[in-house]
């Protein structure tokens, strides 16, 4: 999966609907479905069986791993240690091996994917494994919960990069209470700079394919439908300002250099140098 040059910055607009929930949540009105949620869909029903695997393997996990080059939960620090108590929301859960680890660490978890495929594999390793928490489907970008509903809301990927961030993380802040912490892990922006246009030129680059200014929308020409987002550094923080969340750290991990990777395009040595993921923490005051 490689970007091209292609970016363009819609907005959300549209019109609105309800409906009713259970006792612990309730559907909030939903804008429009947005224009690349369909291509999205279809790309991941597509690769959903190329990750059963990984996710049976990050189910059974001891201990949470994260991103591409599974960095251990012991050095990066995602989670709280003890969720018991605290309302977890999982978006674009994919999976949803996340929100397992989350259960087992006592929150009470809802996970939202738009996935049919992903959530099959969810459901049947929920039932595997004797776990209890929701699963939606439905993007992140149109969230059916109230204002101030959870404690802590996290993407691995998932609504990080397959959602515009001008539409999820208004609705991610909109569902946190104050004090709730949103942690997302994503491609880093330099990673989405350096890389080539399709899989079969390689991995990252020592040299810079596509412009920082005016990042947003990055569609892939060797697969087509599917597009990604990416911003800025400055535009990350200027649309949580926007939105009310306070920038709490970025962690830019450095990735060993003979680090392990089950995807042919990232290179280990790159990312020994450069950041290849991002991972943001911010949090509702």
């Amino acid at each position: 999966m490689r970007p091209d040059a292609t970016a363009f910055s819609p907005r959300p607009d549209g019109t609105n609907h309800s409906r009713p929930y259970g006792r612990s949540y309730r559907y909030y009105p939903a804008m429009t479905e947005p224009h690349y949620l369909a291509g999205n869909v279809a790309a991941w029903e597509r690769h959903a069986a190329d990750y059963v695997a990984a996710a049976e393997k990050a189910w059974g996990a001891a201990e949470p791993y994260w991103g591409i080059f599974e960095l251990p939960e012991r050095d990066l620090e995602l989670l709280p240690a003890d969720m018991h108590g605290m309302r977890a929301i999982e978006l674009g859960c994919g999976t949803a091996y996340v929100s397992a680890w989350m259960t087992r660490r006592g929150a009470d978890v809802v996970a939202v994917d738009p996935t049919p495929a992903q959530l099959e594999t969810a459901r049947r390793l929920r039932a595997e494994h004797g776990l209890a928490f929701r699963l939606e489907e439905r993007g992140a970008e149109s969230l059916p919960f109230r204002d101030r509903s959870f404690d802590f809301a996290i993407s691995e990927y998932g609504a990080a990069l397959w959602a515009d961030p001008y539409r999820w993380i208004p609705e991610a802040a909109r569902v946190l209470k104050p004090g709730g912490r949103l942690v997302f892990l994503t491609t880093s922006t330099l990673s989405a700079m350096c890389l080539p246009d399709t899989e079969a030129e390689g991995a990252w680059t020592l040299v810079l394919k596509r412009p920082y200014f005016g990042l947003h929308a990055l569609t892939w020409p060797d697969a087509p439908g599917e597009t990604e987002f990416h911003l800025p550094h400055g535009k990350w923080i200027e649309l949580f300002t926007q939105n009310g969340l306070d920038v709490l750290r970025l962690q830019e991990p450095q990735v060993p250099a003979d680090a392990q990777t089950r995807f042919p395009w990232a290179d280990p040595a790159w990312a020994h140098r450069w950041p290849a993921e991002e991972i943001w923490t911010v949090k509702r005051p």
